[in-house]
C-alpha cells in the first residue's frame, strides 16, 4: 500500500515547497494523481490504498495546499462508449444479458463515484481534516463497490467497457467545480441520494431473476450508500452553519441554479431519514411522491 500511495504522489503535480522525507505524504496529491489514473483497477486499488495511508499516518491532508487543476480529468479508459442517457435501452432482467448490462451501468456509476470523491478531496482546500478523510473513506468504498461488481460481470463473460454507458454524474461534478457548497448539495444529497430511492427495486428485479449473488452486492453498495449522503449532508450543513444560510431554501436555490435533476418518487424514506436528511425535508418528498404525511421515526 505505501508503494501505490507513494507512486500516486509522484504522478501528480508538485506543489511548491515538498516536504521534507521525514513527512507523511500529501494525500490531497495523490488523489489528484489517482483521479488522473485512466486504468479502472489501478485506480480503485490507489483510492483504497490512501485511504488506509492516511488512517495509519503515512499520508495527511494540508488543507491550505492550492491544486493547479491539470487538463484531462478524470482519468478514464478508452472504454466504454459514453452516449446521452436517451441512447440507453432497458432489458429484461430474467436474460442473463440484460442483467450483464445492468450491472455494466451499476459498474459505471461507482467508477464514477470514486472520481466524484477523490475530486472533492484535491480540489477544495481550507476545508477540515475531517472532510478529506471523510471524502476519501468514500472513495475507498466505492472502489470496493466498483471491484465486487466487475468480478461479477466477469461470471457473466463480460468486463467494464463492454457496454456503453452516460456521464451524468461527472457532469455535475463539472458544473459545481467552483462552489463546495453546491458540491456537497448537489452530488451526494440529490444524485447520490437517487441511489438510495433506486437501489432496492433494482435489488428486487435481480432477486425475482434468481441472481441472489448481484442483490447481496446491492444489499453492500446500500449500505454504504447511506454513509455517503450523511457525509454529503454533515458537510452540506457545516458549510450553511458557517456562512449563517438556511439548508432548505439554499439547497432548492443551489438546484435551481445548476439545473439539478428534478427529484422524483418512489423515494426510500427509511434510507434517506438514516443518511440525515431532516423530518422536513422527508415532508416535502412525500408531496412529491403523493404519499400520506410521514411518521417521525421512532427514536426521533
Amino acid at each position: 500500500m505505501t508503494s501505490a500511495v507513494s507512486s500516486a504522489s509522484s504522478a501528480s503535480p508538485a506543489p511548491s515547497g515538498s516536504n521534507p522525507k521525514d513527512q507523511p505524504d500529501c494525500a490531497r496529491t495523490a488523489a489528484l494523481a489517482a483521479l488522473r489514473e485512466s486504468d479502472p483497477a489501478t485506480k480503485a486499488a490507489a483510492a483504497r490504498a490512501l485511504y488506509v495511508a492516511v488512517l495509519d499516518g503515512r499520508a495527511a491532508c494540508p488543507a491550505g495546499l492550492q491544486l493547479d487543476e491539470p487538463a484531462g480529468l478524470p482519468g478514464r479508459p478508452a472504454r466504454p462508449e459514453l452516449v446521452e442517457p436517451r441512447q440507453l435501452g432497458r432489458r429484461s432482467m430474467q436474460a442473463p444479458q440484460g442483467r450483464a448490462v445492468l450491472l455494466h451501468a451499476l459498474a459505471h456509476i461507482e467508477f464514477n463515484a470514486i472520481n466524484l470523491a477523490l475530486d472533492a478531496v484535491w480540489r477544495f482546500a481550507g476545508m477540515p481534516a475531517a472532510f478529506y478523510t471523510d471524502w476519501l473513506k468514500v472513495a475507498a468504498e466505492e472502489a470496493y463497490h466498483f471491484s465486487l461488481l466487475v468480478e461479477r460481470l466477469a461470471q457473466y463473460g463480460h468486463e467494464y467497457g463492454d457496454f456503453p454507458a452516460h456521464d451524468g454524474l461527472w457532469d455535475m461534478c463539472e458544473r459545481t467545480r467552483g462552489d463546495v457548497l453546491a458540491r456537497m448539495a448537489l452530488v451526494p444529497r440529490t444524485l447520490e441520494a437517487g441511489g438510495l430511492d433506486a437501489s432496492p427495486p433494482i435489488r428486487a428485479r435481480l432477486q425475482q431473476a434468481g441472481d441472489q449473488a448481484s442483490a447481496a452486492i446491492l444489499d453492500v453498495i446500500l449500505r454504504d450508500e447511506i454513509g455517503h449522503v450523511l457525509i454529503g449532508n454533515r458537510w452540506f450543513r457545516y458549510l450553511c452553519d458557517g456562512s449563517r444560510l438556511d439548508p432548505h431554501e439554499t439547497y432548492m436555490r443551489l438546484a435551481d441554479q445548476y439545473h439539478a435533476p428534478k427529484l422524483r418518487g418512489p423515494f426510500n424514506f427509511e434510507a434517506r431519514r438514516d443518511a440525515g436528511f431532516d423530518e422536513a425535508e422527508l415532508a416535502a418528498l412525500a408531496k412529491l411522491d403523493g404519499e400520506p404525511p410521514l411518521r417521525p421515526a421512532a427514536n426521533d
